[in-house]
């Protein structure tokens, strides 16, 4: 796993060259005499402000930046860099009454036991693939595994169309949506998964990438 904490610090081209890891699974070095290729694969977990002030979006205090320190600011996640990320979800912060509230919310261990039950399900779906889990699929794969029903194709069009995804941002919301329908223990993907997916890709400036 590789975590990067404000990721967006970071200069925008040294940003940009995790493409190639996160495709390839490999990092390529050139030099002048020749080039070396290493294993790469990794797990890209990162962190970001929604604004250079932070409070873009938050209510808790008035966001201080313009437009275009905003999206000067964003911008320095590139879409080809998005579209290679499976998930992203808007951490909004919690209020003094939540802080305070001491209901219980699901424990972890009863997180892991999902999460094991559903690696489970795709070690046995992909045994005779040199894959392990659904982020490892390629196309022919989620033309097999990933099915949807009429309602959730409409659905994933308008989606589609609307907000001008790539082909592979498409196949990132199949196999979230995979991945969502393994955790509930369910065989074929259903309407609520395919919205769980497309809502797991609303970039901080709420549009869906």
């Amino acid at each position: 796993m590789l975590f990067l904490d404000e990721i967006l610090e970071f200069n925008k081209n040294i940003i940009n060259t995790l493409r190639q890891p996160i495709e390839d699974k490999e990092i390529v070095i050139s030099r002048f005499n020749g080039s070396v290729k290493y294993p790469s694969n990794f797990m890209l977990v990162a962190a970001l402000n929604p604004c250079p002030c932070g409070y873009y979006a938050t209510g808790i205090r008035e966001c201080k930046c313009s437009n275009y320190e905003r999206d000067k600011y964003l911008n320095k996640f590139s879409g080809p860099l998005l579209d290679r990320v499976d998930i992203f979800t808007f951490v909004r912060p919690l209020d003094y009454n939540e802080i305070c509230n001491k209901r219980k919310s699901e424990k972890s261990i009863n997180i892991r036991e999902r999460v094991e039950k559903a690696r489970i399900i795709q070690r046995k779906r992909y045994a005779e693939k040199k894959i392990f889990c659904n982020a490892q699929m390629n196309s022919e794969d989620i033309d097999k595994y990933c099915k949807i029903d009429l309602k959730a194709s409409l659905l994933l069009k308008q989606v589609y169309s609307k907000f001008q995804l790539s082909a592979r941002a498409y196949t990132r919301i199949l196999k979230v949506a995979r991945t969502i329908a393994d955790l509930n223990g369910k065989e074929k993907i259903g309407d609520s998964d395919v919205i769980e997916a497309i809502q797991y890709r609303r970039f901080v400036n709420n549009n869906i990438v």
